[in-house]
C-alpha cells in the first residue's frame, strides 16, 4: 500500500482516533474503555506521552503509542480501522514504534498488553506470551500480556521514518 504517512498525533486527531476506536468495540476494546483512552488522547495532545498516527491517502486510518519505563518500553493503544485492516497498515504502525524504541539504546524490551484477537499479530513479531487473563479486559476480551526482547539491529521497511517533529 503506498502513499503512507507516520507522524506525531496531534490534537486535530482525536475525532478520527475515537472514530477508529469506536468501531472496533466489543471485538477489539472493550466500550468502558473508552474514557480512558479519550483521557489519554488528551495528555498526548499536551505532550504528555508520544503518540503516532498513520495517514494512508492523508486520511488517519491507525494510530498507536508507546511509554517508557527504563530498560523497559510498552507499546500503547494500538489500531488500526477496521475497513483497512488486514492491509499491512498495522504493521507499519507497529514497525515503525519498535523502529523508535530500537533507536533507543537503553531500551532491553517491550511489553504490549492485548487480547487474544491480535496476539498472533505481536507474535508474527517476536513478542513472546507471558501471561494470559480470561476476561481480563472485559467479558469475552481475554488479556495477553506480551514481552519482546529488543534487538537493536533489526530494522523495518516500506515505510518512511515517522515525522515526530511535531508539525
Amino acid at each position: 500500500m503506498s502513499d503512507i504517512c507516520v507522524r506525531r498525533y496531534q490534537g486535530a486527531d482525536q475525532a478520527a482516533c475515537l472514530a477508529i476506536f469506536d468501531g472496533l468495540v466489543p471485538q477489539f476494546f472493550a466500550p468502558e474503555e473508552r474514557p480512558d483512552f479519550a483521557g489519554f488522547l488528551e495528555d498526548c495532545a499536551q505532550g504528555v506521552a508520544p503518540y503516532l498516527v498513520l495517514l494512508h491517502a492523508g486520511r488517519v486510518v491507525a494510530c498507536g503509542g508507546y511509554a517508557l519505563h527504563g530498560a523497559r518500553a510498552r507499546l500503547t493503544w494500538g489500531m488500526v480501522a477496521r475497513e483497512v485492516q488486514g492491509t499491512g497498515l498495522g504493521r507499519a504502525l507497529t514497525a515503525a514504534r519498535l523502529d523508535i524504541l530500537r533507536a533507543l539504546p537503553d531500551v532491553e524490551a517491550v511489553e504490549i498488553e492485548t487480547s487474544q484477537h491480535t496476539a498472533g499479530f505481536y507474535q508474527r513479531f517476536g513478542f513472546d506470551v507471558v501471561r494470559v487473563l480470561a476476561n481480563g479486559f472485559g467479558p469475552g476480551l481475554d488479556r495477553w500480556e506480551m514481552t519482546l526482547a529488543l534487538d537493536h539491529t533489526v530494522r523495518r521497511d516500506g515505510v518512511d521514518s515517522p515525522d515526530l517533529s511535531g508539525s
